[in-house]
C-alpha cells in the first residue's frame, strides 16, 4: 500500500473530498445500496432530538444528516451543519434551499479540531462518516465534547469491519478491490479518495476501541451498536451534567 494513501493532513483531505463532490451524493447511495439513508434515520431515532434546542452536525458533506435531524426535531431546532470542505457545503447549501429550511439550517465552514462555537451550547453533536478523516481525530473529540451541553447526546456514525467468518472476508474483498473501481470511473478523482476510504475504515479504531476514545474526553454511558451485520456502528455518548469545572 502506498504510504501516502492514509496520509490525513487537512489540504490533502479537503482537496480529495473537493474534487469528488459532483458524485459525493450518487456515489454514497450507490455504493452502499442507498442504506446509508437508513443508518442517518436511526441516529435521528437513538438520540431523539429535543425541538427548539440547537443541534450540530459536524462533517456535514452535503448536509444529509443535519435534514434528517430537522424532521426529527419537529422543525424546530436551530441547526448547524459544519465541514471544512467548501465545494461539498456548496452543494447542502444549494439544497437547503430547495427544501427551504434555511430559517432553521445553517451551513458552514469550520475544522472539526477548531469550533467556532462556545462551551456547554448543543443538545446534540454528531459526525457521520467523518470522525476517521479528522486529522487528530481526538481533538476533534475534544472540540465536540466542549461544545456539548452537559447532558447533551455526542452521537458517532461511522463505518466497522463485519466479524462473520463468512461476510467479514467478503466485505474487505468488495471493500478493497470492488468499491475502488467503482468509485474511480465515475469520480475520477487525483487523490485516490476510493482506495483512501477502504484503508481509512480498516486501520481505525471500532467497537469497544472507538469507545474508548469517546470515554477518554469526559463522555459516559457510551454505547455502540453495529448497523447491518456492523458494517456501520452507531456510538453514543452523554456528557456528563457535573463536567463543567
Amino acid at each position: 500500500m502506498n504510504a501516502d494513501l492514509l496520509d490525513k493532513k487537512e489540504v490533502r483531505i479537503q482537496r480529495m473530498f473537493g474534487q469528488i463532490a459532483p458524485w459525493y451524493d450518487f456515489l454514497n447511495h450507490l455504493l452502499s445500496l442507498n442504506i446509508d439513508t437508513i443508518w442517518r434515520r436511526t441516529v435521528t431515532k437513538r438520540v431523539r432530538p429535543k425541538a427548539g434546542e440547537p443541534i450540530l452536525d459536524l462533517c456535514t458533506g452535503t448536509g444529509d444528516l443535519a435534514f434528517e435531524f430537522d424532521v426529527a426535531a419537529q422543525r424546530q431546532s436551530p441547526i448547524i451543519g459544519a465541514d471544512f470542505c467548501y465545494e461539498i457545503l456548496e452543494r447542502a447549501i444549494v439544497k437547503n434551499q430547495r427544501k427551504h429550511s434555511t430559517q432553521r439550517i445553517q451551513f458552514l465552514q469550520a475544522d472539526a479540531q477548531h469550533l467556532p462555537f462556545p462551551d456547554d451550547y448543543f443538545q446534540i453533536v454528531s459526525v457521520s462518516f467523518g470522525l476517521r478523516n479528522i486529522t487528530d481525530p481526538d481533538l476533534g473529540l475534544a472540540e465536540m465534547a466542549r461544545v456539548l451541553k452537559p447532558g447533551g447526546k455526542l452521537a458517532v456514525l461511522e463505518f466497522s469491519r463485519p466479524r462473520g467468518k463468512v461476510l467479514g472476508p467478503l466485505y474487505t474483498w468488495y471493500f478493497r478491490k470492488v468499491l475502488p473501481r467503482i468509485g474511480q470511473i465515475f469520480s475520477r478523482n487525483q487523490e485516490s479518495a476510493y482506495r483512501y476510504l477502504p484503508e481509512s475504515v480498516l486501520k481505525f479504531p471500532d467497537g469497544e476501541d472507538l469507545c474508548a476514545m469517546i470515554r477518554a474526553h469526559g463522555l459516559q454511558d457510551v454505547t455502540f451498536t453495529p448497523l447491518t451485520f456492523g458494517i456501520a456502528t452507531l456510538y453514543i455518548g452523554t456528557k456528563a451534567l457535573n463536567s463543567a469545572p
